[in-house]
This record gives structure tokens, C-alpha cells and sequence, in this order.
């Protein structure tokens, strides 16, 4: 399959998906009263799902692999952050083991695409020849 836009990377469609199911668990009805905590998770995840997204249009493979790794320090503050949540009782054990799952498999695709675009010939959209 070839890769037209960001909407066709499975790491942005993780990524999407954890965004989806932070917004879902900071509208519990414990969680949402905290908003320090829902604002920074909620900024978090969508920094993750954005900088994928911003990386991949910028054309270059240097200016996505430094979008790829803000992604994944984000991807990482989330994860910190569901364990304030686990901690404060805001979510179920559950919920805590799949959204760390989650975020962890999202890490790892991001380091996996990260070393691929360093190894890779292709430079980038910007640098093809017209």
C-alpha cells in the first residue's frame, strides 16, 4: 500500500484511536473534575496524533523524524499521566492496562518508523525530481 497522506498511517490511526479514548475516559464523572490533569492528557494525546501529522507534511524525512519524536515524548506524557489517573482512582485497572497498552505499542511504532526513515533512500517528497 502506498502512502499518500498522513490519514493512511496505521501509527496516526493508533494514535487517533488513543485521543479518542482519553477525550471518552476524562468524561468520567471523577476525572472531570480535575482539569489540570484532563487538559494536559487531552493535549498530550492529541500532540501525538498533530505532530505525525504535521511531520509528515512537511515533505522531508528530517523534518518528520523531528516531528516523529515529538510525537513520541508525547505519546510518553500520556502514559505518564494514566498513572496520575489510575492513582487518583479516575479510571479502572482496566482502562489503565489497555490505554498504556496502547500508548505503548504507538512508542514503539514510532521508533520502528523513526529508524526506517533513517535508513531509507527516499528523502522525502520535497526532494523528488519534477
Amino acid at each position: 500500500m502506498s502512502v499518500k497522506n498522513f490519514e493512511d498511517l496505521e501509527v496516526w490511526k493508533s494514535s487517533r484511536e488513543l485521543t479518542k479514548q482519553i477525550y471518552e475516559i476524562t468524561k468520567g464523572k471523577l476525572f472531570s473534575k480535575d482539569f489540570v490533569l484532563i487538559d494536559q492528557i487531552r493535549r498530550s494525546s492529541i500532540s501525538t496524533m498533530s505532530n505525525i501529522a504535521e511531520g509528515f507534511e512537511r515533505g522531508g524525512n528530517k523534518e518528520f523524524i523531528q516531528f516523529l519524536y515529538i510525537a513520541k515524548g508525547s505519546c510518553g506524557e500520556v502514559r505518564s499521566q494514566l498513572y496520575v489517573a489510575i492513582d487518583q482512582k479516575y479510571i479502572t485497572e482496566q482502562q489503565h492496562v489497555e490505554l498504556l497498552s496502547l500508548s505503548k505499542m504507538i512508542s514503539t511504532k514510532l521508533s520502528n518508523f523513526i529508524q526506517a526513515l533513517k535508513t531509507s533512500k527516499f528523502k522525502g517528497n520535497k526532494y523528488k525530481q519534477l
